[in-house]
């Protein structure tokens, strides 16, 4: 099932159907067994046409996040290990060290009011000059600590300030629209297969300047090790997002410009589309 937080209520999508919802967006989702929950409000539900489902999809679709937090794990990849000690000037040895600890690495990336969604601007800072995008499998952790649904996360990195020294890593994470989720909330009963293809491509003046793809299967840590660690001395009363890590990195020689488009894609869930932009308020 994909659920779409639209600006008023919520769109279903069930086994070729679609169903308006009206639950407020925090109490929807925050609950377990959301999967079950969603299929049975399909049953008292009067299906839309396709053409009322566009209407309701084209340019109506927002960030699938309340009141959330947003949280991510940094270093579950053995690719982004690799880059982090690539670009690191002082501390390449923190993230040998944390892929290979019993701890994880785990930040604070934002609050709903910094998350842009699918065809949304991302921004990179002004005093960086090596950002990249990082796409991320992201998991809704529901209060409870159970995880509900998945969706596609953007994590914008300015590799120039956390490579200077690890200490930046929260100016070179956290900043005006430096995370974006969506397109929706990919709700299952099940967890999201090993063999799920995670892919990236980056357009400039409408080229492709740089594109690949890999496998959930490939991440060192299981989904349930890195939700424990973050619940184990946090509450978060309308449950959380928690990005996994990412294992595409383009080369050290490429950095992103503004106008540049980026495009996520992740099996069961869609594509998230963002385009690149600059603070305009922060000279």
């Amino acid at each position: 099932m994909k659920l779409y937080k639209l600006a008023k209520g919520s769109l279903l999508q069930h086994n070729g159907s679609s169903y308006i919802i009206d639950d407020e967006w925090d109490k929807l989702i925050n609950r377990d067994g959301l999967a079950a929950y969603l299929e049975s409000i399909t049953a008292d539900t009067t299906a839309l046409s396709a053409e009322v489902e566009n209407e309701y999809l084209n340019g109506n679709i927002l960030p699938p996040i309340g009141s959330q937090e947003v949280w991510a794990a940094g270093v579950t990849y053995l690719r982004s290990r690799d880059a982090r000690m690539e670009e690191s000037e002082t501390g390449a040895s923190l993230y040998d060290k944390v892929y290979d600890a019993a701890r994880p690495e785990l930040f604070f990336k934002a609050l709903a009011h910094r998350v842009s969604g699918h065809n949304g601007e991302v921004y990179i800072r002004k005093d960086s000059d090596w950002d990249v995008p990082e796409p991320e499998l992201t998991l809704f952790v529901n209060s409870d600590g159970n995880i509900q649904g998945y969706t596609i996360g953007n994590d914008m990195s300015s590799r120039s300030i956390e490579g200077e020294n690890a200490l930046y890593l929260p100016q070179a994470k956290v900043y005006e629209k430096s995370a974006a989720l969506g397109p929706c909330l990919y709700v299952t009963s099940s967890p999201i297969p090993g063999e799920t293809v995670i892919s990236m491509n980056i357009k400039r003046n409408g080229t492709i300047v740089f594109e690949d793809e890999t496998t959930v299967s490939r991440i060192k840590r299981s989904f349930t090790e890195l939700t424990g660690y973050l619940y184990s001395e946090c509450d978060f009363p309308n449950g959380c997002f928690l990005m996994t890590g990412t294992c595409l990195v383009p080369p050290p020689s490429f950095t992103l410009q503004a106008g540049d488009v980026v495009e996520i894609s992740i099996d069961h869930i869609g594509t998230m589309v963002n385009v690149i932009g600059l603070n305009p308020k922060h000279k």
